[in-house]
């Protein structure tokens, strides 16, 4: 867990050199599509993808991850890397409420005081109203949205399917969408662009891994708390990289944030099960 937070302090610094030059659609699909040859190997000789039991269902999930992956590459184009991360912590808050009113899940008067309280780190951090509110951060709050829209569809494909085969038919079925997207907005990345590309798709395929071995060897319980380590190291990186200084406000908001996301998510029970990773 703690190699997969450097790693996604480096995914972002990537997203952010290849801002204004590369499409966020195009980003989203050489993501898939290099992050799918990295695994290719293993999904050809380890996974059974005809026994699933979904088709079109995958395809549904596959079209969420790529409008939250994209979603996210435009905040970290163009908002504080800190806090489009802190923002991205709330996919626990907007789950138990989808759970709520989706599926009908109980929400006892403590989880519900925590989505309240996540709420008011979201204020706090993207400050509507005030002169400094950066309109991108909302990008990154959509991605959350998504995501958790994504654990929703997840738990029910989760009750008939494997998770190899649910991570294999997330990656098969990205890169088509993905190039569809992103024809409209094509245009050939340079070679120092495309290296960049490549190295991303790699280094997300690799992180897919080292948090899928983590879920395997200790309870969410413990590795949960591990995750925030992803906004110290993408902040030291934005500011090694681009001279960002998270104000004050971020790490309040995003203390308020995490905190809620570990109450509200310590009642759904997901032990030793990896969450939905994309390439």
């Amino acid at each position: 867990m703690l190699a997969a937070a450097l790693l996604s302090g480096v995914d972002a610094v990537i997203v952010r050199l290849l801002a204004g030059e590369v499409h966020p659609l195009l980003i989203g699909f050489f993501r898939a599509g290099f992050g799918l040859l990295a695994v290719l190997p293993w999904i050809v000789t380890r996974v059974d993808l005809r026994a699933s039991p979904y088709r079109w269902l995958h395809a549904v999930r596959a079209g969420l991850k790529l409008a939250a992956l994209v979603s996210l590459f435009v905040a970290f184009a163009h908002a504080p890397l800190a806090d489009a991360t802190a923002i991205s912590f709330t996919m626990p808050i907007f789950l138990t409420l989808g759970a709520w009113l989706v599926l009908g899940e109980r929400v006892g008067a403590g989880r519900g005081l925590g989505v309240l309280a996540g709420f008011g780190g979201i204020l706090v951090i993207i400050r509507p109203g005030a002169s400094s509110f950066d309109p991108w951060l909302l990008f990154a709050l959509a991605s959350a949205v998504l995501t958790a829209a994504i654990q929703l569809i997840l738990r029910r494909m989760a009750q008939r399917d494997t998770t190899d085969r649910l991570v294999a038919w997330n990656l098969l079925t990205m890169v088509p969408l993905g190039l569809l997207a992103a024809l409209p907005v094509w245009t050939t990345p340079t070679p120092q662009q495309f290296a960049l590309l490549a190295l991303q798709g790699g280094l997300g395929a690799l992180n897919m891994t080292l948090i899928t071995r983590a879920f395997a060897l200790a309870d969410a319980s413990f590795l949960a708390p591990l995750d925030f380590l992803r906004l110290p190291v993408i902040a030291a990186l934005a500011f090694a990289f681009f001279g960002e200084i998270p104000p004050l406000s971020t790490w309040i908001g995003a203390a308020v944030i995490f905190a809620t996301a570990l109450m509200v998510a310590g009642g759904q029970r997901l032990r030793r099960r990896p969450p939905d990773i994309g390439p």
